[in-house]
Order: structure tokens, then sequence, then C-alpha cells
């Protein structure tokens, strides 16, 4: 088994994955073009279109993060092999902390409290319960539905929505674009995990922001494409007036790095993180990936990405 890895610090994973799997030979994308189109394999992040179709025999892909979109959107990308994603692998925890971080800085107002601070304001809010904070977590899978429980687990009322209809202990699912119409109505806080496919881009439209409930707040630690930018900027207001939406804390973006002109930069009640919140952690990853080329190898059945519907 030869297996051609490409990612940063693929040096790390190289060795790393190596020592989990000693019967294979495993390889970096620096490695010689003849060693490159030996590959039965290719763990991988964001590839270039080139290495994709270097491999000669390529017998399956694995993705080597939870987020597809990048690879299926490469025109490299060899028809008919399979691939795997990871999914959860640790990032579920992390991105948990950091959609519970979002919840708190506007359920318990710091938000206010770092503009009261610019003007020397000295002057304290009423405390809103958790009971009375509505959650909303727009994609129930791996990471989603982890999520979702780690944010109930806090007390706070947690409402999920996926495609097809779901059933979580101690969330209320819903499903479908009534579903969705019904959960924007109701939620104080909206965190948006859905993948980028086709049908989820740009789903925070006008519409979907216009539904939320007046000083809501967004938290996307998903993917860049779910929202309207426009419509975003339009209901966050200007100046240091709030709009209908009372403010946004996002990770991810169409365009990454965020353009310096971008206005997200600057605007008062946007914070902007540089694609931080799930990072992936290097072992349990390793583990998924030695495990999914061990099952492509004996050719057992695996979870493999579906192209038509982009996870």
């Amino acid at each position: 088994m030869k297996v051609l890895v490409h990612i940063d610090d693929a040096e790390q994973w190289r060795d790393a994955l190596a020592r989990r799997l000693p019967q294979a030979e495993v390889f970096t994308s620096s490695a010689p073009a003849e060693k490159r189109r030996e590959a039965d394999y290719l763990a991988a992040w964001k590839p270039s279109a080139e290495l994709l179709g270097e491999p000669e025999r390529l017998k399956g892909i694995v993705n080597l993060g939870a987020g597809v979109d990048a690879l299926l959107g490469n025109p490299g990308l060899p028809e008919g092999v399979p691939i795997v994603k990871l999914r959860d692998a640790g990032m579920a925890e992390l991105i948990g902390d950091y959609v519970r971080y979002g919840i708190l800085h506007f359920q318990r107002d710091f938000d206010r409290y770092r503009r009261q601070q610019a003007r020397r304001d000295w002057r304290e809010h009423a405390v809103v319960d958790k009971a009375d904070w509505p959650v909303g977590v727009l994609g129930l899978g791996a990471i989603g539905a982890k999520v979702a429980a780690m944010v109930a687990a806090d007390g706070f009322p947690v409402h999920g929505w996926s495609r097809s209809p779901r059933s979580l202990d101690g969330i209320t699912c819903h499903h479908g674009d009534a579903g969705l119409d019904e959960l924007l109505g109701q939620v104080r806080s909206l965190v948006l995990l859905l993948p980028d496919t086709p049908a989820t881009r740009h789903v925070i439209d006008a519409a979907a922001l216009a539904r939320l409930p007046e000083g809501a707040s967004l938290i996307n630690p998903g993917r860049g494409s779910l929202i309207d930018e426009a419509a975003l900027l339009d209901a966050l207001g200007e100046g240091e007036t709030e709009g209908r939406l009372r403010g946004a804390l996002l990770d991810a973006f169409p365009e990454e790095p965020l353009p310096g002109a971008s206005p997200l930069w600057s605007h008062p009640r946007v914070w902007v993180t540089p694609h931080m919140a799930g990072p992936t952690p290097l072992g349990e990853a390793l583990d998924q990936v030695a495990e999914a080329l061990l099952a492509f190898e004996a050719g057992e059945a695996l979870d493999t990405v579906d192209p038509e519907a982009g996870y």
C-alpha cells in the first residue's frame, strides 16, 4: 500500500501515519514525480489539480478535514475514485467551545460592555436566563449534533435543523423548508454548521435574517458560503446603532484570508476570527485516516462522500 500525503506539516503527518501503518509506504507530495504516480491512496487537504491527476492507479482519497467543498470543486478530481472525509476527529469539541463562547458573548452582554468601555459608560444590563435564550443549530451531522448537545448541556434550549428528519435527545429537531422557517422564528443565537453545497449557499439570506427575532445573533464556524454578506451587513445596520441583527461572530468566509477591504473587518458588531474554530487534532485524525486506508485495502464498506449531495 502506497500512500501520498499532502497537507501543511506533511512530514509530521507522514511520519505519524507510517508508525500506524508499518506495512505501508508513506510519502509526501515533495517526493519525486515517479513516486507520486505510484500512489494507491491520497490523504490530502486542498491538493492542486495537478497533484490529483498524477497517481496512475488511485484507489481512494482521504480528505484531511470535514469540509469537502474544495476537493469536490477541484477540476483535477478523478472520476469514480471513492472519497472519505474526517468525521469529527476531535474537531467537534473545539468547535463546541467556540460556539459556547459566542453564545455567552451575546447572552451575557459582553458585546455591549465592550462598546460601553470605549465610552467609559458604567452601566449594568439585566441577565437573561439561559432558559429564555433558545439557540438554533443548522446542520446535525457528526459535528453539529455534538455541538448541539454541548450547548443543551449548558442549559440553553436548543433547536436543530437538518435537511431530512433527525431525532436527538434533548434537542428539538426540525427539518425541511417549513422546519427551517419555524426554527428561525424563535432562536436568539443562530449557529451555522452546514456543509457547502448548492442547496446551502446563501441559506442565510435577507429573508432568513428577517425571520430571526429582533436582536438575534449569528455564529458561523461552518462555511462562508452559507451567508449572503450584503444581506448580513444590511441586517446589522451601520455605526453604533444596532440593526435587526445584534451581532455576528464569523470564522469562515467565501474568500480566505478575508480581504483587507472587506467591511466586516471594521464593523462594530462583527467579530472576525481566521478560520480557527475547529483545527484538526493530529492524533484522532490520524487514527481515522489509518482506519480508512486499511478498510479501503481490505475492500470493506466505507461511509464515502456523495459528490452529488456535496458531503
